[in-house]
C-alpha cells in the first residue's frame, strides 16, 4: 500500500462530519428512550438523569484529556480510540440489563463522543485558518441534523414497534463510515503546532479572564442546548404532538442555521451571535413551557433559534480572538460544556420527577402511576400532573440564559477592547 502523504481538506472535513453526525445520533437515539428504558428496568427519571450524565461525564474526560493528546498523540490516534469507544459502547448498550450496564454502555458511548469533538475541533481550525466560526459552525451543523435523522428513524422503528435495540444498532451505521473514512488520511499538525505556540504558553493563555469569562457561559449554553435537548422529549410528552418530532423540528432549524452561519458572522460578529442565541433561547424555553398543540412547533422555533451558534461560535470566538490556547483551550470549552450538561440532566430529572410528585394528591404513589393502564383515571391523573411539572421545570432552565444575556451583553458594548 502506498503511503498517502497529501492532505486532503475536504475529505477530512466530510469525514469529520461523518463522526459527528454518529456522535449526535447517540443524543437522539438516548433521548428518545428515556421512558422505555426507565420502564423496562425500573429506573427512576433521577437515576435515568444519571445515567444519561455519564455520557457527559465520559465526555468531559476524553475532552479534558484530548486537549493535551491532540498535540502528542495526533488527531487520528484520538479518532481511533473514538471508533473503538463508540462500537463498544453501542454493543454494551443493546445487551444491557439495568441500571450499571447501562451506565457503563453510556460511559463509553461519552468517552468516543468527546474524543470525536477533541480530535474534530482543532482538526477543523487547522485546515481553514481564515474562516474557523464559519467552518465550525459548518461542522456543527450534523449534530443538530444527526439528531434529525436519528430522532425521525427512533420515530419511524417505534411506531412500528420494532424493539429498541434496533435503534440503538443504527448507530453502528455512521460509526462504520467515519471509520474507513479517517483510515488512511494523512492529518495536519495542530494549528498551535504549526505556528510554534509552546506548551507553555498555551496553558498560560487559558489563564487568561476572558477565557475563564468564556468557560462559565460556556457552562450554561451547553445546558440551556443539551440539557433541555435531552429531556424534552419527556418534558413535553403532553402537550398533543409527540415530542420527538419537536425535538427533530428544532435540530432541524439548527442544522439550517448553521449551515448559514457564515452570513451571519459577517453580519453580527461572533459576540452579537452569542447575545442574539441567549435572547431567543430564554424568550423560546419560556414559550415553550406556556403553549401546547400546534403551537409548541412555533415555541420551538424560536427556542432552535436560540441554541442553534451556541456551541460552535462558542468555540470559533476562543479559536479567534484567544488562539494560543490552542487544542486545548477548544477542549477545555468542550469539556466545561460537557461537565455542565452532566450535573443539569440529573437535576432536570429530579425537578420534573418532584414537580410531578407536587402535582398529585397528597399520599399518592408515583410508582403506581406509572404503571397505571392507558385510558384509566390514574393514567390520566399522571399525565396531567407531568404537563405542569414539565413547564415548570422548562421555566426554570430559561434562568440560564438570561444570566447569559446580561454577561454577553456586557461583552458586546466592550468588544472593541476585547478585539484589539
Amino acid at each position: 500500500m502506498i503511503h498517502q502523504q497529501t492532505i486532503r481538506p475536504q475529505k477530512l472535513f466530510f469525514a469529520s462530519c461523518v463522526a459527528l453526525l454518529a456522535t449526535s445520533m447517540t443524543f437522539a437515539i438516548r433521548a428518545n428512550l428515556i421512558e422505555e428504558l426507565g420502564n423496562n428496568f425500573k429506573i427512576n427519571p433521577t437515576d435515568m438523569g444519571l445515567v444519561l450524565g455519564t455520557a457527559f461525564w465520559g465526555f468531559t474526560l476524553s475532552m479534558m484529556f484530548g486537549g493535551f493528546l491532540c498535540d502528542i498523540l495526533g488527531m487520528k490516534k484520538l479518532l481511533i480510540i473514538a471508533f473503538i469507544g463508540h462500537v463498544l459502547g453501542i454493543v454494551l448498550t443493546i445487551f444491557a440489563s439495568g441500571f450499571w450496564s447501562l451506565f457503563i454502555s453510556t460511559l463509553f458511548i461519552g468517552i468516543a463522543n468527546g474524543m470525536v469533538e477533541a480530535a474534530c475541533n482543532p482538526l477543523v481550525a487547522s485546515l481553514y485558518p481564515n474562516a474557523k466560526t464559519a467552518k465550525l459552525n459548518q461542522l456543527h451543523v450534523w449534530f443538530p441534523g444527526g439528531i434529525v435523522i436519528g430522532g425521525l428513524l427512533a420515530f419511524a422503528l417505534q411506531s412500528v414497534h420494532i424493539p429498541w435495540q434496533f435503534q440503538v444498532a443504527s448507530i453502528l451505521v455512521p460509526t462504520a463510515l467515519y471509520g474507513f473514512l479517517f483510515v488512511n488520511e494523512t492529518f495536519p499538525v495542530t494549528e498551535r503546532v504549526s505556528s510554534g505556540i509552546s506548551t507553555e504558553a498555551m496553558v498560560k493563555a487559558c489563564t487568561r479572564p476572558l477565557f475563564i469569562i468564556m468557560v462559565f457561559c460556556m457552562l450554561l449554553t451547553a445546558a440551556t442546548e443539551l440539557g433541555t435537548n435531552q429531556w424534552i422529549t419527556a418534558l413535553l410528552s403532553n402537550v398533543g404532538v409527540p415530542s420527538i418530532l419537536l425535538l427533530v423540528f428544532i435540530n432541524g432549524l439548527m442544522a439550517i442555521g448553521r449551515s448559514l452561519a457564515g452570513e451571519v458572522v459577517h453580519k453580527l460578529s461572533p459576540l452579537g451571535m452569542l447575545l442574539f442565541s441567549a435572547l431567543f433561547s430564554a424568550i423560546g424555553l419560556s414559550l415553550l413551557a406556556h403553549t401546547s398543540g400546534g403551537l409548541s412547533f412555533v415555541a420551538a422555533a424560536i427556542f432552535a433559534v436560540g441554541i442553534c451558534f451556541f456551541w460552535p461560535t462558542m468555540l470559533g470566538f476562543v479559536s479567534e480572538y484567544l488562539p494560543k490556547t490552542g487544542a486545548l483551550g477548544l477542549s477545555i470549552m468542550g469539556g466545561a460544556g460537557m461537565l455542565s450538561v452532566s450535573f443539569i440532566l440529573p437535576y432536570i430529572g429530579y425537578l420534573y420527577e418532584a414537580n410531578t410528585i407536587a402535582q398529585l394528591p397528597a399520599g399518592t404513589q408515583l410508582k403506581a402511576l406509572q404503571a397505571a393502564a392507558a385510558g384509566t383515571q390514574e393514567f390520566v391523573l399522571l399525565k396531567s400532573a407531568q404537563l405542569v411539572a414539565g413547564a415548570q421545570t422548562l421555566q426554570w432552565v430559561a434562568i440560564l440564559p438570561c444570566v447569559l444575556i446580561v454577561v454577553f451583553g456586557v461583552l458586546f458594548l466592550n468588544r472593541k477592547q476585547i478585539q484589539s
